[in-house]
């Protein structure tokens, strides 16, 4: 791969994560945001003023594509994924994709296939495949120390609702599945990366207090082993909060007010030796320079999505469904 100074970046989307992708790049030094597109040109132009002055603000997404790029960024509502993601790979650059990868299970395995296929690279957003935390957790099941999973609860809290009005995310055909689908998805994927464990089946029940997408969820199922699962969604919220706590034969490993945890014999104390925190900009860049592997690949999309749908399938249905 020929050598870089500083990668060329297009971001398509220029929100609140566009703004977040912008910021990192540019702090990590390795990346230039060259070009922005957005539905709003005066989000699109807000952004340049604010984060990217040299960039070229774009009047469609194929005007952003015929600019020199090394690089994609794709911050969209999902329902607008697939088409970008394949005209991206088609104009030969490499991808970062925020999640969901796309809206259904057909194209999410149709851009897995592109992906495989093509000779640049595809990475998904997936934040806490990169925190210290998450790799932390990850290290310590994966040495087998602490002897099988027995277990696993997660809890988490957003001020989600109090923010979607008016907004994508109140939509049901672009948010499909609301608070799990969007922001939850991080969640679910988190327990895949920690844990290494496929779904097996899933019990939950749904609430969307008012909006028009699901708000609040609680989920109740098994994974690989006779594991099992508890999970709950609270998007009306007062706070953002996750604690994620893996029950092994031998200690609990836990993450709980942002650090990590290990308890034994009813003694609880914080985890030594961390891993290296970072961030998907980081982990992209590292990526595209050959220095690290794909930590997100479009493949991990599959079971977040597969077991999403069945806990819709059951909120919706009110039984257990086998994923």
């Amino acid at each position: 791969m020929a050598e870089h100074q500083e990668w060329r970046f297009g971001v398509v989307g220029c929100g609140r994560m566009g703004h977040l992708h912008t910021e990192r790049l540019h702090r990590d030094g390795r990346g230039q945001v060259t070009a922005l597109f957005d539905e709003s040109p005066q989000a699109a132009e807000r952004l340049r003023q604010e984060k990217a002055g040299q960039a070229r603000v774009c009047s469609n997404f194929d005007e952003l594509l015929a600019t020199e790029l090394d690089a994609v960024v794709i911050c969209t509502p999902t329902t607008s994924h697939f088409d970008q993601v394949h005209a991206g790979l088609a104009r030969g650059v490499h991808i970062l994709c925020e999640k969901p990868l796309a809206e259904s299970r057909e194209r999410i395995e149709d851009l897995i296939s592109a992906a495989s296929s093509s000779d640049r690279h595809c990475m998904l957003a997936y934040q806490r495949r990169f925190w210290w935390t998450y790799r932390t957790l990850r290290r310590e099941v994966a040495s087998g120390r602490w002897g099988p999973i027995r277990a696993v609860t997660s809890h988490n809290v957003e001020r989600w609702q109090q923010t979607i009005e008016g907004t994508w995310r109140d939509d049901p055909s672009i948010n499909i599945g609301g608070f799990v689908g969007d922001a939850g998805s991080h969640k679910i994927d988190a327990v895949f990366y920690v844990t290494g464990l496929p779904p097996v089946d899933v019990w939950a029940r749904s609430q969307n207090q008012g909006s028009n997408v699901q708000v609040n969820t609680s989920v109740s199922g098994r994974l690989r082993g006779e594991v099992l699962l508890c999970m709950d969604f609270i998007g009306n919220a007062q706070y953002l909060g996750e604690d994620l706590h893996i029950h092994c034969e031998h200690a609990d490993l836990m993450l709980r007010d942002r650090k990590v945890w290990i308890a034994q014999g009813n003694a609880v104390q914080e985890l030594a030796d961390p891993e290296p925190d970072s961030n998907p900009d980081a982990g992209f860049l590292d990526l595209l320079e050959g220095v690290a592997e794909n930590v997100a690949p479009f493949e991990c999309a599959l079971p977040v999505w597969d077991l999403t749908a069945a806990i819709l399938k059951s909120g919706e249905q009110g039984r257990l469904v086998e994923v």
